[in-house]
């Protein structure tokens, strides 16, 4: 079948809702009616000669059906005759025109009336293929009337002569279907082939059932399937059971009772599970109800509903478990440790949730792994990126086919314990559509208040969750809601230092890869400038992922090189580097040697850990213009704008001419083009460069500085320092100027930054031009 056109028409009809009965295009039907509006339809359609939308009701019971309770798609008909019977109702005679779908329906004194969409459908067709399966249809035809009484040889020979597969599809379903649902089913593909593949599923399975029934009877054993058996001898035996009244012993050869009741469940939880029991015996086996029921119970035995794991709380124990795993993170070490501490003090505190954030591949994930084995805990993960549906974390209702709960759930059958550390990984990777925002089911899984009662929509029962460890991850905080920050306790985990990444990969990365390539530390040594070379020179992140990918690379071509007797061991060190991973892939950037005007040494935070933002500004004679270049964000360009201001106002002050934003164009760029930059924290240091500029005086290039600018020149505070320091240090830099407000962040620095760079905490712009620029001052051309 080729593609297909539809062209479309909207019309408003007198509506009748048939009961059990379905009408087909091209096809005369004729039905009785007896409800009032229905009567009413057919003498307004007698009147006016206007045509009627006939639709099918789903529920035959209903006898005021509203929109909901109608199928989607009728038949507009005209009405040939209509005569009264002796019990007042009509006898209707029809003719089918065309299909139509109904898009709203609406009641008229006492006349239903309906919106609806006709669709007439031009398509292309394989002649011989539609002829070939139009034989497929009329040969299960010839089957399936077997086991009926056959109708007369000339409507079989009318149905035969028809070519149009459309038209074939609806004489068929209209004259040899029984039930209504399958009828309708054919009624509403609007594809004509389609509809050829909709009856020959309803004949098949209708000539299956045929055959099972009649293999039974005729004791034909051989036709039947093991499954097919098992549902017939069943039914036979509880028959057999219901006829002599012993079917109340069955419950005690049920396979599922012994299990309830030997688990020793919540008394609520096996009250509920012996009710679904019950519910079980009195389906037929093999039903797509019983099997929803069976995987439930299934589910429920799993969870560990009274089962613990012995946790410790040993906190010296736990200290030497967290130092072994990791090396640095003393701060996240320390709240880790005062959390197991409270654990050993009030043993039934609960509540405590933990949100570890950081930038990738600083740890997070592990140190959850270490907060397991350090109190004796089962770990589990839920990885939570990309889950746009709230039934991932909430489980799908145990009503449809295929449901399941959520993952949750799932977490705790997986841990066999009530009680184990599940980490949330990546909650700032949620997001949410038309199925749901799961950061909001994960509101309840996270209030302590709520999570001793949480209920997954598929196990519908109250599940404990209050005993277990909950820590999450995330890279931000700026994607995860408020709410949802407002129940975990956020700490944060900050870029390594280079000494960090050094211990990290001595005590932990290379024995890992020295064992996963099969290598003994006799075949591959690592000096520690060569390791230093591989931070600095190969990688460029915050954590050491990307570290210990070229540690493995280092690893494979040592391994390669003993394999083909090039050498029996290794050192590797700087001199290695090249010769075995190529290039250098980041160069260092390093401080101008010499001191120059317009050129100031600012700092930056990145997801990669800091960086140095060199500023360059120039002058020149203009019209007073500011040109910013360098792919600065609105909140960059905002900061060059108040620096200009303030330096305006104090003009004469800085030695500046006070009409230099009449004489003269500023240019200011950062280099990295390429690279998107925003953010304040560049203020003054922009402001330096300015100054510098058009003063004529030099800024000291072994200074480094970070700070945001307020148009009275007040230096406000900035984040990211520690990594920004450690930017400077590896840039050259001997000070680094920072906002007085920031000199308490100075404590948790790397001792190598602490000892290695001299910081000078300012509040004014005044302090920072005093200690960055020269006294020597440069007349300006007039």
């Amino acid at each position: 079948m080729a593609s297909l056109l539809k062209t479309v028409e909207n019309k408003t009809l007198l509506t009748i809702a048939l009961r059990g009965i379905v009408v087909f295009p091209g096809i005369t039907t004729s039905f009785e009616i007896s409800r009032k509006h229905s009567l009413k339809a057919i003498r307004l359609a007698e009147e006016h000669k206007a045509d009627l939308f006939l639709i099918t009701q789903k529920d035959m019971t209903v006898e005021e059906p509203t929109f909901t309770d109608l199928y989607k798609v009728g038949v507009a008909v005209s009405l040939k005759h209509a005569f009264k019977l002796p019990n007042g109702n009509l006898q209707v005679m029809v003719e089918g025109q065309r299909r139509g779908e109904i898009l709203s329906l609406r009641s008229d004194d006492e006349t239903l009336y309906s919106d609806i969409i006709i669709r007439d459908i031009e398509y292309e067709e394989d002649y011989y293929e539609v002829k070939k399966k139009i034989a497929t249809v009329f040969t299960a035809l010839e089957t399936y009337l077997q086991y009926f009484s056959k109708p007369s040889k000339e409507i079989l020979d009318e149905a035969r002569n028809i070519e149009d597969p459309g038209i074939f599809a609806d004489c068929i379903a209209s004259a040899f279907l029984v039930k209504y649902q399958d009828k309708q089913r054919v009624l509403e593909e609007v594809n004509p082939v389609s509809r050829l593949d909709i009856i020959l599923d309803i004949f098949n399975h209708e000539i299956e059932i045929m055959e099972l029934e009649g293999s039974i009877q005729s004791k034909v054993r051989s036709r039947l399937s093991k499954t097919q058996k098992e549902i017939y001898l069943r039914e036979q035996l509880r028959t057999i059971e219901n006829e002599l009244g012993i079917n109340d012993d069955y419950e005690n050869e049920d396979e599922y009772k012994s299990k309830i009741k030997s688990r020793k469940l919540p008394k609520s939880v096996e009250a509920k599970l012996l009710e679904e029991n019950r519910k079980l015996q009195k389906m037929q086996f093999g039903s797509p109800e019983a099997t929803v029921i069976k995987n439930y119970i299934e589910t429920c035995l799993e969870l560990p509903w009274n089962k613990m794991s012995k946790g410790t709380a040993d906190i010296k124990r736990a200290k030497v478990i967290l130092d072994e795993d990791h090396d640095g993170l003393v701060k996240v070490k320390e709240r880790i440790l005062e959390f197991i501490a409270v654990k050993q003090l009030a043993p039934d505190l609960n509540g405590q949730i933990l949100c570890l954030v950081g930038p990738p591949g600083v740890g997070k994930t592990s140190i959850a792994k270490s907060i397991a084995r350090a109190t004796n805990r089962k770990y589990v993960r839920i990885s939570l990126g990309g889950i746009r549906d709230e039934a991932e974390i909430r489980g799908h209702r145990k009503t449809y086919i295929g449901s399941m709960p959520g993952r949750i759930i799932n977490a705790l059958k997986l841990a066999g314990t009530s009680n184990p550390v599940i980490l949330l990984d990546e909650v700032d990777k949620l997001t949410q559509d038309a199925h749901g925002d799961p950061t909001s089911a994960l509101l309840e899984v996270l209030d302590v208040d709520q999570n001793k009662t949480f209920r997954d929509h598929f196990i519908e029962l109250p599940v404990d969750l209050s005993e277990c460890i909950f820590i999450a991850t995330a890279n931000t905080t700026s994607t995860i809601p408020l709410p949802l920050i407002d129940r975990m306790e956020l700490i944060e985990m900050d870029s390594y230092s280079e000494s960090e990444k050094l211990s990290i990969a001595k005590n932990h990365l290379i024995p890992k890869q020295l064992k996963r390539h099969g290598l003994k530390k006799s075949n591959l040594k690592f000096k520690d400038e060569g390791i230093a070379m591989l931070i600095n020179g190969y990688t460029k992140e915050s954590g050491v992922r990307n570290l210990e990918r070229e540690l493995a690379s280092v690893c494979r071509k040592t391994a390669r090189g003993i394999v083909e007797n090039e050498y029996k061991s290794l050192t590797f060190e700087p001199s290695q580097a090249e010769k075995l991973l190529g290039p250098l892939k980041f160069l260092p950037d390093l401080i101008y040697g010499e001191d120059e005007e317009g050129i100031v040494n600012g700092l930056a935070w990145t997801q990669l850990g800091g960086e140095m933002l060199r500023i360059e500004v120039l002058s020149m004679p203009g019209n007073g213009s500011l040109e910013l270049t360098g792919s600065l964000g609105d909140v960059m360009k905002e900061s060059a704008k108040a620096a200009v201001s303030y330096i305006r106002k104090h003009a004469a002050e800085l030695g500046i001419e006070e009409d230099f934003h009449k004489k003269y164009d500023i240019h200011i760029h950062v280099p990295e083009g390429a690279i998107p930059k925003d953010g304040p924290s560049a203020g003054i240091t922009i402001a330096t460069g300015i100054v510098s500029e058009l003063s004529g005086r030099k800024v000291r290039q072994n200074i480094a500085m970070t700070g945001e600018i307020t148009l009275t020149g007040r230096v406000l505070p900035i984040g990211g320092l520690k990594e920004k320091s450690m930017a400077a240090y590896k840039a050259g830099a001997k000070t680094v100027i920072i906002p007085k407000d920031n000199e308490k962040d100075i404590e948790e620095f790397d001792n190598e930054i602490k000892n290695n760079l001299t910081f000078i905490g300012v509040t004014r712009i005044d302090e920072v031009l005093a200690l960055a620029l020269s006294p020597a001052l440069k007349e300006k051309d007039s």
